[in-house]
């Protein structure tokens, strides 16, 4: 849908809203529908009358009418969120000339919005930014890896199975009711998951040769019996941590050189996760910073919005809201809380990123937002072309000139902020102040190494 936005006095915004032809010829059909749900006619089972005879029996109007009627709201949404605009009533819609099929379709809506941000000088701002460090360990943990991926898998005999061993069975499941089902020279690694728990546990005190019944629960009612036989218990012999090794595992020469590497793309990955959340602090810094008032209908729109997205993903899953509420030790009034509270985040960083972005006047062009869509495309292998006109049909080019703008703006308010040491943002926060003995004002920056906010 095309979209042109007027902002008006009292913080109110009026659009102009053309609706194409293919959305105006599917309200038609899906309005026909519905009044054919309440239609009797001869020859036709009830739901079944074709577009032409509902048409006939209405009138052309009274089904213009319906199309508007049962369709206009989610237009109207459609086209809010398409151009960014974040009503907190409901719009006053008018239109010159009623719809016709096979033709766009133009209506007009006026709509309250919430007031712009108060929006604090983010330049004033202090916030805490980490350096990066790599621990030894955690590069050690690395090559590790390494090693067992090269690791070889000898024989071993004179002892029971070991938690870790790579065991060689063989496995004749019995049910009831069913064949037996035979599995010979199975091969599993113990603790990697492939392996029922009760196989498991009775392969710890075995040897070669052994046989054993097990007992295991069966995904539906009931139990089944697995007669397991050990043929072979073998273990994994690292290889040395040497040059060696880099060598036939790598393309470095040393291992020297294999651990500067696997040092460089850790802190690579350390610097782009830190730098993440030093953004999200900057800009959670400037919502706390700001006043962002009358937003509690965009709230409230946004955690109805969360919470259904919600209960329809656990009922894809097959999972009840009541099991969901059991296994997460939540009640549904914790559960609503925790997504207003999520809610009213979410709406203040976008308000506070739009603002900001006006002030700094930024725009995209269709070019940089092109640009974006061919390297996407081509880091997936998909057809350039193709993406961009597809996205430019469907309005999609708004949606990312939105994103882009708020992205830009963040990245200037990221840019500009005063970073701080992280301790000395903690030793500040150990500090008395008066505000603090009063309670203060109840902001909290996340710093690295604090819990990341939920």
């Amino acid at each position: 849908m095309k979209t042109k936005v007027e902002e008006l006095a009292d913080s109110k915004v009026r659009l102009e809203v053309e609706v194409p032809e293919a959305a105006v010829d599917h309200a038609f059909d899906h309005a026909a529908r519905d009044l054919a749900e309440g239609m009797r006619v001869p020859g036709f089972r009830k739901g079944k009358v074709p577009y032409a005879v509902v048409a006939a029996r209405v009138g052309m109007e009274a089904l213009s009418e319906e199309a508007v009627r049962s369709h206009v709201e989610g237009w109207f949404w459609d086209a809010a969120l398409t151009a960014g605009v974040r009503p907190v009533g409901g719009p006053e819609v008018d239109w010159q000339l009623p719809p016709e099929r096979g033709k766009a379709f133009t209506f007009v809506a006026t709509v309250p919005v919430a007031p712009p941000p108060q929006l604090a000088d983010w330049r004033a701002l202090e916030v805490p930014a980490g350096e990066t460090e790599v621990p030894a360990d955690v590069i050690d943990a690395e090559l590790d890896r390494l090693r067992e991926s090269q690791a070889e898998l000898m024989p071993v005999s004179g002892r029971p199975v070991a938690p870790g061993d790579t065991v060689v069975l063989d496995l004749v499941a019995v049910e009831e009711d069913k064949e037996p089902a035979e599995h010979r020279d199975y091969v599993a690694e113990l603790g990697a998951g492939r392996l029922a728990g009760e196989i498991e546990d009775a392969l710890l005190d075995m040897s070669e040769g052994d046989t054993k019944v097990v007992e295991i629960d069966l995904l539906e009612e009931g139990k089944g019996t697995v007669t397991v036989t050990l043929n072979e218990i073998k273990q994994k012999r690292l290889p040395e941590l040497d040059d060696e090794l880099a060598r036939a595992a790598t393309e470095f020469e040393t291992l020297a050189e294999l651990r500067a590497d696997v040092e460089r793309r850790l802190r690579e990955q350390l610097d782009a996760a830190l730098e993440a959340r030093f953004r999200e602090a900057a800009l959670d810094a400037l919502v706390d910073a700001s006043g962002v008032d009358g937003i509690e209908p965009l709230v409230e729109r946004r955690t109805g919005a969360l919470l259904a997205g919600l209960v329809r993903s656990l009922e894809q899953r097959g999972v009840s809201a009541e099991a969901y509420l059991a296994a997460t030790g939540q009640t549904p009034e914790t559960l609503e809380q925790s997504a207003r509270a999520e809610s009213e985040r979410a709406v203040k960083r976008e308000l506070v990123l739009e603002a900001a972005a006006d002030r700094l006047a930024v725009e995209i062009t269709d070019a940089e937002i092109e640009e974006l869509i061919r390297r996407e495309a081509a880091e997936s292998d998909d057809d350039a072309d193709a993406a961009v006109e597809v996205l430019r049909e469907r309005g999609g080019f708004e949606q990312i000139r939105g994103d882009l703008r708020l992205k830009k703006a963040l990245d200037a308010i990221a840019a500009e902020v005063k970073r701080i040491p992280v301790e000395l943002a903690a030793a500040r926060e150990k500090l008395w102040t008066p505000e603090k003995e009063k309670g203060g004002s109840g902001m909290k920056i996340w710093t690295p190494g604090t819990e990341e906010p939920k």
